[in-house]
């Protein structure tokens, strides 16, 4: 069964410069949450419709698990990709949990246990309220430095709020997650399993069209060649570049403080933040519902 986009992980050295730098480019971002002290990482959460962007930083190494056999460590994963720098570290997708485990090891693409944890969050007027998720991870041997999951979310209605998804910039959904990779087709296979859909041949690459965002992955030039920025180094294989948000009116991204004057913009071209502006990722505004 084809897997949507649940959330992507930008991780970032420092919580607060990433949150700012959100808010400038028009985004309402969530409050600081602590995570497990065997992961050691704190996050803000950026809501759209059944979608979100997670900045993460690493806050305290002290109580990091290492990975292990059949244990894949999310902590001890973004504190080592960050040693080598920001930007866009995993994909995940909407989950069932331990059937989605026990597929990735049929398929020869995790062998790893569920791992299920909670923490508080807190609703718009302060109420604290529980959060819980079973993650089932996967892991592409061609792709080091991008981690892949799946995500079960026992209490939704604690952690949806339409309230959290209605953003200054005109922001309605992400559009979609474009990875890079100098052979893009070697991790076609993967990519397919993972997402549970077929792969169609794009330019360079290959596109999946899951039920929430497409899925895209092409090779640097291509890249670079569509946004006029430049892609992630992939000299250790594939990685994650650019997280493409759909925005229903243009001209609000102009009231946005990063990207006032910006060219194009009122177009109705894409307007584009390249890493060295946006912590290591390419963010992309484009014309959409």
């Amino acid at each position: 069964m084809p897997r949507g986009i649940d959330h992507i992980v930008h991780a970032v050295r420092d919580l607060d410069a990433a949150a700012a730098l959100y808010r400038g480019l028009g985004f309402q971002v969530g409050a600081r949450n602590k995570h497990p002290r065997a992961w050691g990482t704190q996050n803000h959460i950026i809501q759209l419709p059944d979608t979100f962007i997670e900045l993460l930083a690493v806050a305290d190494e002290s109580g990091i698990v290492p990975h292990g056999p059949h244990h894949f460590s999310f902590g001890a994963f973004n504190r080592d990709f960050l040693k080598r720098g920001e930007g866009l570290s995993m994909l995940v997708l909407k989950g069932q949990g331990a059937p989605d485990a026990e597929e990735f090891r049929e398929k020869g693409i995790g062998d790893f246990e569920l791992y299920e944890f909670e923490r508080e969050g807190k609703k718009p007027d302060g109420t604290p309220v529980k959060v819980a998720f079973s993650l089932a991870f996967a892991r592409d041997a061609a792709a080091p430095d991008v981690g892949y999951f799946t995500s079960q979310q026992h209490y939704p209605e604690n952690f949806w709020n339409p309230e959290f998804q209605k953003h200054a910039n005109g922001a309605t959904s992400v559009a979609g997650i474009v990875a890079v990779a100098e052979e893009p087709e070697r991790h076609r296979g993967f990519m397919q399993s993972f997402a549970g859909g077929e792969a169609t041949r794009a330019d360079s690459g290959f596109t999946i069209a899951s039920p929430r965002g497409t899925i895209e992955m092409t090779t640097p030039a291509a890249f670079t060649a569509r946004f006029g920025v430049a892609a992630p180094d992939v000299s250790r294989g594939a990685r994650l570049a650019a997280i493409r948000f759909a925005v229903a009116d243009a001209s609000l991204l102009q009231a946005a403080p990063e990207l006032a004057g910006l060219a194009g913009v009122y177009a109705g071209n894409p307007a584009i933040i390249g890493a060295d502006d946006a912590l290591g990722a390419v963010i992309v505004f484009e014309p959409g519902a």
